[in-house]
């Protein structure tokens, strides 16, 4: 039978990739935003502690630095075009990629890239997915913290409002991040 150009081949049930990889970047895309919506404000600052960015280093180990990047910025422009993918303590759109927590939700495309950079180099092991996730957090804050301190125009206040609250969390986040990835790695192998 001669390929076609349609998603899906007549009389098959086979997609063609072009369409599994949007799916799968739409998808990626989508999943970040259900991860926003669990949020929990903190009072004494203005940055909400969420699971946004798990689901950013989620996506970075599963898609790889290409996919993940690019569900990344996909989500950056669903949330720009108002969409409400963005935490829902915030504005929501521009107003929120302005906001304090706007240097984290810029990074996102690189934090995923990084992640899924390090983690296609090597043994795909719970190990790397860790050192993955742990270099993905420093760009993650290096832009959150660098966009608060400019709002602030204090950095020992973007310290205080950005980081030492979540530490604890993102040390939690990035040990599930890569037991989920080493675990999805593993099923993967024995499927194959």
């Amino acid at each position: 039978m001669a390929r076609t150009d349609s998603a899906v081949l007549p009389g098959s049930d086979r997609v063609q990739p072009w369409v599994l990889q949007t799916s799968i970047i739409v998808g990626a895309s989508l999943f970040v935003a259900l991860c926003a919506r669990i949020t929990l404000p903190l009072p004494f600052t203005p940055v909400p502690l969420t699971l946004q960015n798990f689901g950013v280093l989620v996506v970075g180990l599963l898609l790889g630095s290409r996919r993940g990047f690019a569900a990344l910025a996909l989500y950056l422009t669903e949330g720009l075009a108002g969409l409400p993918v963005f935490n829902p303590t915030g504005p929501g759109g521009l107003a929120q990629v302005l906001g304090p927590t706007g240097g984290y939700l810029m990074a996102y495309p690189f934090v995923a890239w990084v992640a899924g950079w390090i983690f296609e180099r090597g043994k795909k092991s719970f190990g790397r997915a860790v050192t993955a996730n742990f270099a993905a957090e420093i760009v993650l804050f290096a832009g959150g913290l660098s966009w608060l301190g400019i709002l602030t125009h204090s950095l020992s206040r973007a310290f205080l409002y950005g980081l030492y609250w979540f530490v604890f969390a993102e040390v939690i986040k990035i040990m599930v991040a890569g037991a989920i990835a080493a675990g999805w790695q593993r099923v993967h192998r024995s499927e194959s």
